[in-house]
């Protein structure tokens, strides 16, 4: 009896809460698509808890815009199919907008949660992932003799979501919520290196800007000493990363260099950079044939390879058109880029608001967590996916709910029933800053 007690004692909802977030913030660059049932799971497991009254459905003003924004994407989506009559068709390609319906009930259950805990959590489960995910690149690099894809199974999914936990661990030590500075430079450092690995060039582009604004958000803390000490590091950091991924960078900017004189001078588009402009040509296509509703989700790959056939005389085939936007004008025509857009602005929106008005550093911390998940998504799908990817899905989603929840939101009563007040768990990890 004394041990199953003990075992209830380790799987209260506080402490099961903080178990889901250790996964879900380190899983995405080591374990790839486990993180999709992680979440996913969370959030059917989060939709019984309000359904039976153990959760309280958490409505703060900023988790309602952005959950209309949700919603109206996902309604875009469907709308495109019946009005194409391919609904039945269009089914298993629409299954995974469940991931996004789960936003707010995720962020009921996630909001029981102590800010200070899931900080921490964040933090330290990024640099422990940017660790990993450097052992897993140079093995993949050296060894394998492959661009480094570390658990996702793929590079550019890869380094997507390791730009991410790059920038919590940069974000947590220029903001001062976690002491171990050395350490979480030290995890920067070696995912910078798992994404040169990679072979990326647009995470390349993604970690830059989402750098630069991570700099700006926290300059009011890079006076006098800490200047000095930064420009040391950025040296270092420079150097570090031209004698371990010099031969890397340099190859993909030749081969890049190389499709841009292919295509431009002899038309090939059979390239990688062809290959893209050529997806780009044939979605716009598309579009204009569909403006408003699109064609469809399952209309996508036919439209493409067809289109490589008749207008470039290739055969290929791809299930996107390598920019997350144009992805969405053919499937769910100017109402779904719309309201994919509107996802993006509502969650920066929210985000400047906080960094406006707020001095706390968690507050600032969770909009940061907004800010770079913005830049490092829409970045990135200019030239790849932006969503429609289950580790991407899930990864924004679990960047929106906690991010918000840490810039805007209320800490959620954990009601244990109804007979019963409701009661706040005691905080299971104490922040580093307390």
């Amino acid at each position: 009896m004394t041990r199953l007690s003990s075992i209830r004692q380790q799987f209260t909802p506080s402490r099961v809460n903080i178990y889901f977030s250790i996964l879900c913030f380190f899983f995405p660059p080591v374990l790839g698509s486990v993180v999709s049932f992680v979440f996913n799971g969370g959030g059917l497991w989060s939709v019984l808890l309000i359904a039976s009254r153990k959760r309280r459905f958490n409505v703060d003003r900023p988790v309602i815009a952005l959950t209309v924004a949700i919603y109206a994407y996902c309604a875009a989506n469907l709308m495109a199919s019946i009005v194409n009559n391919s609904l039945a068709r269009d089914a298993p390609h629409l299954i995974p907008l469940v991931t996004f319906l789960f936003f707010p009930v995720s962020y009921s259950t996630w909001s029981i949660t102590p800010k200070a805990t899931l900080v921490r959590i964040i933090i330290l489960c990024s640099m422990a992932a940017c660790f990993v995910a450097v052992l897993l690149a140079i093995f993949q690099q050296y060894w394998l003799g492959m661009r480094a894809e570390g658990g996702a199974g793929n590079a550019i999914v890869f380094a997507e979501v390791l730009c991410l936990a790059v920038m919590m661990c940069v974000a947590g030590a220029l903001s001062g919520v976690e002491r171990h500075r050395i350490a979480l430079v030290c995890a920067a450092l070696g995912g910078v290196v798992a994404i040169v690995y990679s072979g990326t060039r647009i995470a390349w582009l993604a970690l830059l800007i989402s750098g630069i604004a991570v700099l700006l958000i926290n300059q009011q803390r890079l006076r006098g000493r800490n200047v000095v000490r930064l420009l040391l590091l950025l040296v270092a950091v420079g150097v570090v990363i031209a004698a371990l991924g010099f031969q890397t960078i340099a190859e993909r900017l030749d081969f890049l260099r190389s499709d841009w004189d292919a295509l431009g001078a002899h038309g090939n588009y059979d390239t990688s950079l062809g290959i893209r402009v050529a997806l780009w040509e044939i979605g716009l296509k598309a579009f204009r044939e569909m403006p408003l509703f699109g064609h469809g989700v399952s209309a996508t790959q036919l439209l493409i390879k067809q289109g490589f056939q008749d207008q470039f005389a290739l055969s290929l085939g791809f299930n996107h058109f390598h920019n997350g936007f144009l992805t969405a004008l053919v499937q769910a025509g100017t109402l779904g880029a719309v309201t994919l857009a509107a996802i993006f602005v509502v969650a920066a929106r929210n985000a400047a608001l906080v960094l406006r008005n707020s001095t706390d550093p968690i507050e600032r911390f969770g909009a940061m967590m907004i800010v770079v998940v913005v830049i490092t998504y829409l970045t990135s799908g200019m030239t790849g996916i932006l969503v429609g990817h289950d580790i991407l899905d899930s990864v924004l989603m679990v960047f929106l709910v906690s991010g918000t929840y840490l810039a805007s939101g209320r800490q959620a009563p954990l009601v244990e029933n109804q007979t019963h007040p409701p009661v706040v768990e005691d905080q299971a990890l104490p922040s580093a800053t307390q």
